[in-house]
């Protein structure tokens, strides 16, 4: 009887499980039986695996093997655990020293021919491997980067299974043909998830990306919209732009990741991990550290926008933007369930997914930008009577929003139709995304110096019974505030995004707490009635 065993991983969501991958061989008719909870792309790998074998110029065992995934109670899923049941196989027929394998974690999909080839969620296993002790992971020599970013890990990239044979038997390492760099990489073609490319805005685009050609001096006017989106920015508050189309919404929207600061470490490595699980790393940039930006279709189902889909659930938008920005464009023809799919993520800062095969959870801490017209035909304002839809119809158009989303939603800007003297100024432009981004890094520094020895890194995750008590603001600066909320006009959840907001505020200003003109300024930008304070952040600070 032969013997040998090695590890590999299985992800559940963004989480890592070490499996580990036993092989038996016994006397008897010649048969292949895989078990431990396999799904059907696992349990085709018998007939890859010994495929791979046979061509990479070793013999298979003609003998009873049984290669058991313990522990049998998670279910397994992928095609990565094709390396480790290969090798587990030729441990026990004596090809490679059992005793070689048994601390190693091997993750990767075998080609027919003994090519090595990656998978999704390379980044989250070797995390998964570090956190249980192990130190030596064996992946596809193109995911190597990715798996090298994890600190104290020894990282063996390799291109076939026969130099992976002849690595661990100490013989000579075979050359393997590299691919032309200058051609797409067949192993990488079947990694993205469908439905879920570029065309569908369903992905991450990094800020870097948005600053070619996409600067906040391009937009026109606007100074209450970017006031919001510098606050926005500054303490991570969720946004809603209302207003005509045309008027520059999206044009905002799409500039708001490149004002953002980078990514710390931490962070990178959470966003890494979702978009290497839904298999949207892009090529070549194995760390993700500028904030993501994701903008699905209005005709997006609730499974697109917070994750699931049949068989093994799959990150949504809310995951696919988490540390950087979800934008909802046309978001009153979003379907009603779905966005009342976002109250939980919103507040909790991750989703929970349940399945009958088990529980996922996926980290969504994003900041959320809504955009919407005023009624069906867009021309709807308290200005002019250009507006042809009747006043039900207005009424059902802006109700598809509810109040409880709304609640959640700490800005709320009406976006002004753009005269025509201002488009066709020829006088100084708006200040330049690098200024404001500038003025937004300093004011996340201001507020990381004081939430320091906390859980909390921006003004927006602040509980609001620790501002009240531990953070207070000046001595009758909320006065304003709470008398809206005695006639009605704000909510207990609504004061206290008030008080986030004129934390902000003050520190864009370099105010150590905000004052009256700060609070002023955070419930103009919430109900959108004037308070009489300027709408530009210098000028607030001279205000005072």
């Amino acid at each position: 009887m032969g013997f040998a065993r090695t590890c590999s991983v299985t992800l559940v969501g963004v989480e890592g499980v070490v499996v580990e991958v036993q092989a038996d061989l016994e006397p008897g008719v010649a048969a292949f039986t895989l078990v431990g909870l396999p799904d059907k792309s696992l349990t085709e790998s018998r007939d890859r695996v010994r495929a791979a074998v046979v061509n990479s110029g070793a013999e298979w065992p003609q003998k009873k093997l049984t290669v058991g995934l313990s522990p049998a109670s998670v279910p397994k899923s992928g095609s990565g655990f094709d390396l480790a049941v290969a090798c587990s196989v030729l441990g026990a027929a004596e090809r490679i020293d059992p005793r070689v394998l048994a601390d190693l974690v091997m993750i990767g999909e075998l080609g027919l021919d003994g090519r090595v080839r990656p998978v999704r969620g390379i980044l989250p296993a070797v995390l998964a491997a570090a956190d249980a002790g192990y130190e030596q992971v064996v992946v596809p020599e193109c995911a190597a980067a990715e798996a090298s970013l994890v600190p104290g890990v020894s990282v063996l990239g390799i291109r076939s299974l026969r130099q992976l044979i002849a690595v661990l038997t100490d013989e000579p390492v075979p050359e393997e043909p590299a691919e032309d760099p200058e051609r797409p990489d067949p192993s990488l073609a079947g990694l993205r998830v469908p439905g879920t490319g570029a065309a569908t805005g369903i992905h991450g685009i990094g800020a870097a990306q948005h600053d070619r050609g996409h600067d906040l001096a391009d937009v026109v006017g606007q100074l209450s919209a970017r006031t919001a989106v510098e606050v926005a920015a500054a303490g991570a508050h969720h946004l809603f732009l209302e207003g005509p189309p045309g008027a520059g919404k999206t044009m905002l929207a799409e500039r708001l990741p490149s004002v953002l600061p980078a990514l710390d470490r931490q962070a990178s490595l959470e966003v890494t991990a979702v978009h290497s699980v839904a298999g949207l790393l892009p090529p070549g940039k194995p760390l993700i550290d500028t904030a993501p930006y994701c903008a699905p279709h209005h005709s997006a189902t609730m499974q697109a926008l917070v994750g699931g889909g049949p068989g093994t659930a799959r990150p949504g938008a809310v995951s696919l933007s988490h540390q950087g920005v979800l934008f909802l464009d046309e978001t009153p023809e979003f379907s009603s369930k779905a966005l009342d799919a976002l109250r939980q993520p919103l507040e909790a800062g991750h989703v929970i997914i349940a399945r009958s095969a088990g529980v996922v959870r996926f980290p969504a801490r994003f900041l959320m930008v809504l955009a919407a017209n005023p009624c069906p035909c867009g021309r709807f304002s308290r200005t002019d009577d250009h507006c042809e839809c009747p006043p039900a119809a207005v009424r059902r158009y802006q109700a598809r929003l509810s109040g409880p989303l709304l609640d959640r939603v700490d800005l709320r800007v009406e976006v002004d139709r753009v005269t025509r003297g201002e488009l066709t100024a020829s006088g100084a432009r708006g200040e330049s995304t690098v200024t404001v981004a500038d003025r937004v890094r300093a004011a996340r520094e201001r507020a990381a110096a004081r939430l320091g020895g906390t859980p909390w890194r921006t003004n927006s995750e602040v509980p609001g019974r620790e501002l009240r008590s531990r953070w207070q603001a000046a001595p009758g600066a909320m006065d304003d505030a709470e008398r809206s909320l005695e006639r009605g006009v704000l909510s207990a959840r609504g004061l206290d995004r008030v008080l986030r907001v004129a934390w902000t505020v003050a520190d864009l200003s370099g105010r150590d707490r905000p004052g009256a003109t700060d609070v002023a300024l955070a419930l103009q930008l919430r109900t959108g009635v004037p308070r009489g304070v300027p709408m530009a952040i210098g000028a607030v600070g001279a205000a005072v």
